[in-house]
């Protein structure tokens, strides 16, 4: 190979780097899920996720991963942030079973969330058990995350934590379909017309920070809100979530990250209505 082709190499290189630094992140986790596991110690475990395709490094060595522990003596508590402003409808959705969680996705338009003034529509939902996140150092039962997008491809998602107690309303209004997924290998489901406005919140208290995708390609610079109210959910409810996906696994949760020069901040309302 001659000088000039290497130096273009080089260029072609070093251009393809910067462009995966500055462009914003995707809502694009990945849709079959056969390429990776949760197993601590198999080859495509959690420690080995950055190694297994060249897209996925971040997973290995990005510096702003997500889930984290929600360390009440790390929070900056804060009232300047304002109440979530949630503005969702009914869509046709689809369950899709990705190998390791059960996705559902939004096929209509099914609303949005507005932050800092920009607005982020609501693309799909998916559950993780034990919680990703964790809070004091404590893991939940359950955690729902719904994954939005903007219109230049930046992406927030919205966390929800679940111990076990009463039943779930949303989950409950899903229990014929997920049945149908448990009883069936098949990749997608019609869920029929399904309302965001069930997923309960409960508080407008809330953790925020700067992370990533929770599953490859890990990517960064996503917007997390961690809704601060622990809700519930039955035992049967987060083993149905379970048995639907086939994996054989008991777990579809990666482990805590590291938080490094990272701020968490804790939206508290000056008024005590909440």
């Amino acid at each position: 190979m001659g000088k000039l082709a290497i130096q273009l190499l080089f260029l072609i290189t070093f251009f393809l780097v910067l462009v995966s630094r500055i462009l914003p992140a995707t809502s694009q986790e990945v849709e079959d899920e056969a390429d990776f596991n949760y197993d601590p110690n198999g080859e495509k475990g959690p420690a080995n996720w950055g190694r297994i395709h060249p897209d996925w490094g971040a997973c290995s060595n990005g510096s702003m991963q997500s889930p984290i522990d929600l360390l009440s003596q790390r929070v900056d508590v804060v009232s300047h942030l304002g109440r979530l402003s949630r503005s969702y409808k009914p869509a046709n959705a689809t369950l899709r079973n990705r190998g390791h969680d059960m996705m559902l996705k939004w096929e209509g338009a099914a609303g949005s969330i507005e932050i800092n003034g920009t607005e982020y529509l609501l693309k799909q939902c998916h559950w993780h058990s034990p919680s990703e996140h964790t809070i004091n150092g404590k893991r939940l039962a359950l955690e729902l995350h719904m994954v939005h997008e903007s219109l230049d491809g930046k992406v927030a998602v919205v966390g929800i934590m679940y111990m076990i107690g009463r039943p779930d309303s949303f989950l409950s209004s899903l229990t014929k379909q997920l049945q149908s997924v448990a009883g069936t290998y098949e990749r997608d489901t019609v869920a029929g017309v399904v309302d965001p406005r069930n997923i309960k919140i409960g508080s407008r208290k809330y953790y925020r920070y700067i992370g990533s995708l929770t599953i490859p390609p890990c990517t960064e610079n996503v917007l997390w809100t961690i809704v601060r109210k622990v809700r519930t959910a039955t035992r049967e409810q987060v083993r149905m979530l379970r048995v639907a996906v086939h994996d054989e696994s008991d777990t579809n949760a990666r482990q805590i990250q590291p938080i490094n020069s990272r701020t968490v901040k804790l939206f508290r309302p000056e008024d005590k209505d909440d």
